[in-house]
């Protein structure tokens, strides 16, 4: 059953929050993102920035086991979250 916007938005939003209480990974996501800590509640109801989390989540498979384990959920949801909230586009370096 395909994710819904819903539940992709969910997730994103779970994982924004996994990434603030994270004390190692949160700065790291500020600076490859270039938000500042204190727009970080401003920006969760931003699509774009949803995605740029879910992006970032899923760069390392450490990241998205320990999201996935401390949230009970498959590892393959946060790809599939980036998916359904990016329209399915998925983003060329190259």
């Amino acid at each position: 059953m395909p994710l819904s916007a819903d539940s992709a938005e969910t997730l994103a939003l779970t994982a924004l929050g996994w990434l603030v209480g994270n004390d190692e990974l949160l700065p790291v996501f500020l600076g490859s993102t270039g938000a500042a800590s204190q727009d970080l509640r401003a920006s969760a109801g931003d699509r774009d920035f949803m995605v740029s989390v879910l992006d970032f989540l899923v760069l390392d498979d450490s990241w998205v086991m320990a999201f996935c384990d401390a949230n009970s959920v498959p590892y393959d949801l946060p790809a599939q979250a980036r998916a359904v909230l990016s329209g399915g586009a998925d983003t060329h370096w190259t």
